[in-house]
Formats: structure tokens, C-alpha cells, sequence
């Protein structure tokens, strides 16, 4: 049982080669400035936990086809259901434009509240995580929300739920 822990966990970190920002520390919101990017945006009907999987098969059929190396971690739009992989700077040259269910979107810097944390990829953890960072976001007086929560999830699908890391995260801009 070991073994395939440790397996699983050293193959869930292999399929990943490159962090298009740093994880957020579990447990301690924070302020940080995601950079500027190409995203490739798979998008469906309804709530993203409703239709996961079929937004994460055309992803990684385009990103096979162009030889793109996979990076972390992938954004996911939660209301009107969206799965976001990140292109790093070093892949940027292997996009080919838009697909039939992909498109890319270059994304300018990016302001947000950020909360890590540890589980499952589920509705009710993304519930319980959301609601922590607006409060936390509710309290500051520098900052408000200008934006949807939306999750960010760090590791593959072979990784055990306890062990994933995820977070997420509210667009914010300054107060005047």
C-alpha cells in the first residue's frame, strides 16, 4: 500500500513539468500577482463539478497533438463550467490557434486573494475554501473583489484525494 502511495505520488508530479506561478501556503490567505499568460480554455454547460472529465479530454488531446508539455496548475470556472491549462513560455511557439472545443486566450497580469488548501476536488471543498478567503477578503481594507471565486488545482488525477493541493482564488483590485 506504501508503494503505490509513494507511486502515485511521484507519477502525479512527473506529468508536470513546469509551475506557471508558486502554490499559495494551505491555510494563509494571501494577496499575490499571477502573470501574464496563454491559456487554452475548454469550456461546457452548467457547474464545472458536473462535467470535469469531458472538459479535461480535449485539453490534453490538443496539448498531445502539439507536443505541448503539460504544466500546473489548471484553472477551473465554476458557475459556467470552464477548465483552464496554462502554456509555458517555453511551449508558447506550439500553439496552433483555436480547436473545435479549445480555445486560447492570452490573459494579461492578473490581481488576486489567494487561499491554499488540502483534499479532494469537490463542490464542497471549493464551498468551504471560497467562503474562508471572503471573509478573509470582507475584512481588508485595501483590496475588494472584482470577480467570481474561481479554483486552481495543482495535481493530477492519480494523486489521492488527501494528498491533492488546490486553492482559490478571487480577482481583486485596489480600493481608492
Amino acid at each position: 500500500m506504501r508503494f503505490l502511495a509513494l507511486f502515485l505520488l511521484l507519477a502525479s508530479s512527473l506529468m508536470a513539468t513546469e509551475q506557471a506561478f508558486p502554490p499559495s501556503p494551505i491555510g494563509v490567505p494571501e494577496l499575490k500577482i499571477l502573470p501574464a499568460g496563454v491559456l487554452l480554455k475548454a469550456a461546457g454547460a452548467g457547474n464545472y463539478f458536473d462535467g470535469a472529465n469531458g472538459l479535461f479530454r480535449p485539453l490534453f488531446r490538443y496539448i498531445s497533438q502539439h507536443d505541448i508539455s503539460m504544466t500546473t496548475p489548471v484553472e477551473a470556472q465554476i458557475d459556467s463550467a470552464a477548465m483552464f491549462f496554462w502554456v509555458a513560455e517555453s511551449q508558447r511557439a506550439k500553439v496552433a490557434g483555436n480547436h473545435p472545443g479549445i480555445e486560447v486566450l492570452e490573459f494579461p497580469e492578473r490581481h488576486v486573494a489567494s487561499l491554499g488548501a488540502r483534499g479532494s476536488y469537490s463542490a464542497g471543498n471549493f464551498a468551504k475554501t471560497r467562503d474562508t478567503l471572503l471573509a478573509w477578503l470582507a475584512k481588508r481594507t485595501d483590496v475588494t473583489p472584482a470577480g467570481p471565486a474561481y479554483a486552481v488545482y495543482w495535481n493530477g488525477p492519480f494523486t489521492l484525494g488527501f494528498l491533492k493541493r488546490y486553492e482559490v482564488h478571487v480577482p481583486v483590485r485596489p480600493l481608492n
